[in-house]
């Protein structure tokens, strides 16, 4: 039983044979209190439809948060119209299926300019996204924005790149914020001390916004600090290491929010990073680890 002040951790978990039933048996077997789900294939176009059987035994598993995880090819600050529009598409029809399955919300990362610079790759991903977020209602799920390593012309790696890229959709309130570890470290963030991830999580607070983070990916990092570098790694298996991971539960900024891991699996790897990130829970918030 988790102590209901506390943030929630779990793992994405797969979905293939059934959101719920291969999902929620995933979930299961690692002790996961949360879990995050592809409802497309990651690396692909295409858009199906769910099922829903599955839908309903997901919706059902109160208590368990659930978010949704968008295609990795959307880039909604591209200049080529063509993958600008199945952008739109993809993370329309995400968000849609992310309604089916009772998620609190979808991930999408912040894409790239690609060429011609930030603000140019800002703007274009402003005239694409403001009208999706002028489309949701109130209990609909939120587009949870995830910051990127680095690479590249990125639009969004630092905190302070996050409270831009906010602005860029005038903050509207339903743009939230997916933070992941090993992209925070790969940008330049050195979260491998309390104190180094307790001063990103300031940061974070004064710039962008406590309210807005509503999921974090917690991974370590096979490459180092400043990088550029999306390499995740088990919990504390990288260059961030384990111990930081604790300030997650306790500072106010982070407190509550629910914790996911993308680390390498398959379920006896992830099983471990949860049931450590667990322990540090324990440790110190003094909440049980079952």
């Amino acid at each position: 039983m988790v102590h209901p002040s506390s943030s929630p951790v779990g793992a994405h978990v797969p979905v293939s044979g059934g959101l719920a039933r291969r999902g929620l048996t995933y979930a299961d077997a690692v002790g996961a209190e949360a879990v995050q789900v592809f409802v497309t294939n990651p690396r692909g176009w295409a858009r199906p439809a769910g099922d829903p059987e599955q839908d309903a035994l997901l919706r059902a598993r109160t208590g368990l948060p659930v978010f949704v995880h968008a295609c990795y090819l959307i880039n909604l600050g591209s200049p080529e119209e063509e993958v600008a529009a199945r952008s739109v598409a993809s993370l329309e029809h995400t968000l849609r299926r992310g309604a089916q399955i009772g998620a609190r919300g979808v991930v999408v990362h912040t894409g790239s300019a690609v060429r011609g610079g930030r603000e140019a790759g800002l703007e274009r991903m402003r005239t694409r996204l403001l009208p999706i977020l002028e489309s949701l209602d109130d209990d609909a799920p939120a587009v949870l924005m995830e910051p990127m390593a680095g690479q590249g012309q990125v639009l969004c790696a630092t905190v302070d790149d996050v409270a831009e890229y906010l602005d860029a959709v005038d903050r509207h309130p339903k743009a939230g914020v997916c933070l992941d570890t090993a992209h925070m470290y790969g940008a330049g963030h050195d979260i491998s001390t309390r104190a180094g991830m307790r001063a990103m999580l300031d940061r974070f607070g004064e710039v962008v916004g406590a309210e807005r983070l509503r999921l974090v990916h917690a991974n370590d990092s096979a490459a180092p600090c400043g990088s550029r570098r999306d390499r995740h790694a088990g919990i504390g298996a990288g260059h961030i290491g384990a111990d930081p991971f604790a300030e997650l539960f306790v500072h106010p900024v982070s407190a509550g929010v629910p914790v996911v891991v993308e680390t390498p699996g398959p379920e006896g790897p992830h099983a471990r990073d949860v049931a450590t990130l667990k322990r540090l829970r324990a440790q110190v918030c003094g909440v049980p680890t079952e």
